[in-house]
């Protein structure tokens, strides 16, 4: 088995180790999505990680429903994330930016436009929004030009995200966004080229992964899935199958790089999780993966042991320990996260997080 501190390489990516810092909204952005000086701190603190994958980013205002949440459509914003990928880079790190379409859980209270999904299904529970939670609405089912014009949002995006300096970009299609919406047959009720079978249902995500290919090389793009959970309403009955389904066309397009948000036990929101589909993917699937498993870095962990996985991610555990890396490796105490301040906006609870140094010299 690899250890956790050997290099991996994803594609273009160059990583040092092979802990990956999971994405984390943070809602540090402003009600204009701008990346400021605060996340250029937060995230050079973070710089050790083998790769950091950014916070969840808009590719448009109309996929962009998370108050605060950063976007990656104008010019101002590509500014903004400059700071964070320049200061990344000066101290050591790889970073790639996360693209992000909400789909049907995007409030038009947030975005100020109607949402649109693979189908005109109301997700379940509540949007966050700027005046608290309010029901989610009905989206409108996309168009087939509604789809062309997003896939060309999500070219666009990639290339801002090169232009701002990231070293590669990875597609949210985990979590009951967008590309989940299109993927699982508890979201997609379509009856045309885009819905129905598993292989109308890859063809969103297929056509998604191909422009960003194209736009920046197939060699600078991945993925993230949460193949065996319940999240925001979207499931699948055959998700063993859909995934085997996934994993052969990954291997087809020459996708270098997934993530995968696996669980093996009840989440943290009380997610029950299904069967893995890690090693059915693995099986059809000659890229590498990183393995998340919600809240259980150790778990991730042994699944490398199996050899369904090449690298971790880990998520929660980033937000108090900014050098989770060097903690991992001493075998070292680890600071405790305050849940009250992860979307509270400042440096409270952001950057302010010692470093193991910083606590042994205090």
């Amino acid at each position: 088995m690899p250890g956790l501190f050997e290099p991996l390489n994803l594609g273009a990516l160059h990583l040092p180790n092979r802990i990956a810092m999971a994405p984390l909204t943070r809602a540090r952005a402003g009600f204009e999505g701008v990346p400021n000086e605060l996340m250029a701190a937060y995230y050079s603190q973070r710089a050790s990680a083998g790769l950091i994958i950014s916070e969840a980013t808009g590719i448009s205002r109309e996929g962009l429903g998370w108050p605060n949440a950063p976007g990656l459509w104008n010019d101002a914003q590509i500014d903004g994330w400059k700071q964070v990928t320049d200061a990344v880079h000066r101290h050591g790190g790889r970073i790639v930016s996360q693209l992000w379409h909400m789909g049907r859980v995007v409030h038009p209270s947030v975005s100020g436009m109607e949402p649109v999904s693979s189908s005109a299904q109301t997700a379940p529970d509540y949007a966050h929004t700027y005046e608290g939670k309010k029901p989610y609405v009905e989206p409108r089912a996309a168009t087939e030009h509604d789809i062309e014009r997003i896939v060309s949002d999500y070219a666009r995006a990639a290339r801002n995200a090169i232009d701002a300096g990231f070293d590669g970009v990875q597609v949210h299609g985990a979590n009951g966004y967008l590309v989940d919406q299109f993927l699982r047959d508890g979201a997609n009720f379509r009856t045309d080229e885009y819905g129905g079978s598993i292989d109308n249902r890859l063809r969103f995500m297929t056509e998604v992964l191909e422009a960003v290919g194209r736009e920046i090389g197939m060699d600078r793009v991945g993925i993230r899935y949460s193949p065996n959970i319940y999240v925001q309403g979207v499931e699948d009955a055959q998700p063993v199958a859909l995934f085997e389904a996934v994993a052969k066309r990954l291997q087809e397009l020459g996708v270098p790089w997934i993530e995968l948000r696996e669980p093996t036990r009840p989440t943290a929101a009380g997610a029950i999780p299904t069967e893995p589909v890690s090693p059915v993917m693995r099986q059809h699937y000659s890229g590498k993966i990183l393995i998340n498993s919600d809240y259980d870095w150790a778990d991730a962990r042994r699944r490398m042991a199996d050899g369904n996985a090449d690298g971790v991610s880990i998520g929660r555990l980033f937000i108090a320990n900014p050098d989770l890396v060097k903690r991992i490796a001493l075998k070292a105490p680890l600071n405790e996260g305050d849940s009250s301040t992860f979307y509270a906006g400042g440096a409270n609870g952001y950057v302010d997080y010692p470093t193991l140094d910083e606590s042994i010299a205090a």
